[in-house]
């Protein structure tokens, strides 16, 4: 498999890089494509269509193909895979019905293939993402390769889209399954946020809804731990910094402690909604941003991957967490350097409001404050 990855400013740019990426006879089958919310969906589609190139696509909080973290761009990497190994699926669930969703998703790549593996996007801060990857749990086992992250909408936490050719939702999936007979895909998701102060109990809550923590509003005890100020409703940008400095550890008996920030507010109970479920009567703790080492620590645990399970890649496809731009900053750069040169292979990312993988040790779940990075090579 070939890839090439491109970036623009706009469908004329993309539809020009496009251009030159052909002409030397490459012949892109699939594209996977981050964009800004900002920019024209539907007029990049078309761009692809006429090429007769698949679309998988997702609006992101930033996009990058290289180690640039670029803002209100297009972000695009282009894979001539043989058609008969992916099929993309889109799907909407309006009814919140996550989990029949993905089952059915999961039945249709299990007609396919006989080991389909799964690159996932989702829409919809509200989304209880875990039940989505259950869908696929069910149909295709424990052990099935699922990866992907939810959408992002530039930081303003309203509104985030899923597409594909002809389609897009605001809440719905995207979906490329594969032949894992012939095409590998391994990933590894890798975290750094640090636990502080003592266990506590989640009292109440419904899914991925936490209501109460000790028996306290969710977001009363997180802005008194934080020793926060002005966390009003009034003040959008305040809870994006709680969400992304702030979020809770939920504590398991199995694997590495999960992420789970309050994207989502509830002002009429102070509760919110996490991107995965928090069960009532667990043990979470807060947790603060990484010191600098936690790119370090990405960058190796990706290099391990490399020297266990996938000493050769074709592409690689990179969901990292908004939370990480925000507190790495200008340092994000550096980390994206070190996992670009791990393989050396074209490469596109985004800034997700979550990832979906499997942490170390850990089953396939939603993850926040993490980067999930994803290897694909083509027999």
């Amino acid at each position: 498999m070939k890839a090439k990855s491109i970036k623009g400013k706009s469908p004329e740019e993309i539809q020009a890089s496009l251009q030159q990426s052909l002409s030397d006879g490459f012949k892109p089958t699939l594209a996977i494509v981050f964009l800004s919310k900002s920019q024209d969906r539907r007029a990049l589609c078309q761009v692809l269509d006429k090429a007769g190139i698949a679309v998988f696509g997702a609006t992101t909080h930033g996009e990058f193909i290289d180690e640039v973290p670029e803002k209100g761009s297009v972000a695009m990497l282009l894979l001539d895979i043989d058609p008969d190994h992916f099929r993309v699926f889109f799907e909407e669930y309006r009814q919140k019905n996550y989990r029949e969703t993905t089952r059915l998703i999961a039945q249709k790549a299990k007609e396919a293939f006989s080991k389909p593996a799964f690159l996932i996007a989702g829409s919809n801060l509200d989304t209880d993402a875990e039940q989505l990857l259950y869908g696929f749990e069910d149909v295709a086992g424990k052990e099935v390769n699922a990866f992907g992250g939810m959408a992002g909408d530039d930081f303003s936490m309203t509104q985030s889209y899923v597409f594909t050719n002809g389609a897009e939702s605001d809440m719905g999936l995207v979906c490329i399954a594969l032949d894992e007979d012939k095409v590998q895909i391994k990933g590894v998701a890798t975290c750094g946020w640090k636990a502080v102060g003592t266990e506590k109990v989640v009292t109440k809550s419904e899914g991925n809804h936490v209501f109460t923590i000790d028996n306290i509003p969710a977001v009363d005890i997180t802005t008194k731990y934080g020793g926060l100020e002005n966390v009003t409703p009034d003040n959008k940008d305040a809870w994006m910094e709680v969400a992304a400095n702030f979020p809770l550890q939920l504590q398991r008996e199995k694997g590495d402690p999960v992420m789970r920030p309050g994207l989502v507010v509830d002002w009429s109970n102070r509760s919110f909604y996490c991107s995965g479920t928090v069960p009532q009567g667990s043990k979470v703790r807060f947790s603060v941003p990484p010191d600098w080492d936690v790119m370090d620590k990405v960058v190796k645990g990706v290099q391990r991957l490399k020297e266990t399970e996938m000493p050769e890649a074709d592409a690689l496809v990179v969901f990292s967490c908004a939370g990480r731009i925000l507190c790495l900053g200008p340092l994000m750069s550096e980390e994206l350097e070190g996992i670009k040169k791990v393989w050396n292979v074209p490469m596109v990312g985004m800034f997700s409001s979550a990832e979906l993988a499997r942490a170390t040790g850990g089953n396939l779940e939603m993850h926040n404050c993490t980067t999930c990075c994803v290897a694909l090579k083509e027999h």
